[in-house]
């Protein structure tokens, strides 16, 4: 069992913060809804062999152990020691030996080619540095006609990220994690780009309402979830300007039910050429 990987420093932000993360990761229902629905879509069978990239605390990797029976294996990767962690106390207590967990990062795996016949990702792809080399590298480890099925936000998702990011624009900050993948388009063309063929996304709205403090407090969480830290990057001045616009938009938001916080999701798969 690898214990430790060498990481760059976005990289290891991200595991730290989700090893912060680890022990509440459980209580999010919508992290748990789009795990599952990913793997309705990733058409598994018994006998199969899957690898599950960022599987966090096992959401998907748990569920797919069950359906690959004993005459296949599956194995779920992560950077997060802690989130590994919570994922092999729940695989023990379920006692399922056709599942494992590694420590590793999901852009320089070193599996044989030809190795899973699915490869999946909820949620972490927006993360990734660079998410066409990642494609690519996932696409060898797939087997012939093996399927690779992948959770994306749209680009109207989470709308007081939105404000946010606008208002950081405003001050010549920009965060462009989702710029590859924001519409069904672009995702379909980075899947084609990767060598990927037979292409299905479906959307998925997975949005709600929450109240105008949560909404506030998007302000220093999603800077704690971005590295660098992009407020760093403006002065006290134009931070208290800053913020002080992101509350004001949030308030025009406002409704009686709350700040509706899109979650438009879309969820791709394709296939490796036979």
């Amino acid at each position: 069992m690898n214990n430790q990987i060498k990481l760059n420093d976005y990289k290891q932000k991200i595991a730290d913060i989700y090893d912060d993360r680890s022990y509440k990761y459980d209580e999010s229902e919508w992290h748990i809804k789009i795990a599952h629905r990913l793997v309705e879509y990733a058409q598994i069978d018994d006998g199969q062999n899957a690898l599950d990239i960022a599987t966090g605390t096992g959401h998907i990797a748990i569920k797919v152990a069950q359906l690959v029976g004993y005459s296949g294996s599956v194995l779920g990767i992560d950077i997060s020691p802690a989130m590994l962690e919570q994922a092999r106390r729940k695989a023990e207590k379920l006692s399922l030996r056709n599942l494992e967990f590694q420590l590793a990062d999901a852009e320089s795996l070193n599996f044989s080619h030809n190795s899973f016949d699915r490869i999946l990702c909820a949620n972490a792809f927006p993360l990734m540095t660079d998410k066409l080399a990642a494609l690519r590298l996932w696409y060898k480890l797939l087997k012939p006609n093996g399927l690779i099925a992948l959770h994306a936000p749209a680009d109207q998702a989470f709308a007081v990220g939105i404000v946010w990011q606008n208002i950081l624009a405003k001050y010549g900050v920009e965060i462009t994690t989702n710029e590859l993948i924001g519409t069904v388009e672009k995702c379909s063309d980075l899947l084609t780009k990767a060598g990927f063929g037979r292409i299905e996304i479906q959307t998925q709205q997975y949005g709600t309402f929450i109240s105008l403090e949560q909404a506030k407090q998007r302000w220093t969480i999603n800077a704690s979830l971005t590295f660098p830290n992009p407020l760093l990057q403006l002065s006290p001045q134009q931070l208290t300007q800053a913020k002080a616009e992101f509350e004001t938009q949030l308030e025009a938001l406002a409704t009686e039910q709350g700040i509706w916080n899109d979650g438009t999701s879309f969820f791709a798969i394709a296939r490796k050429a036979e």
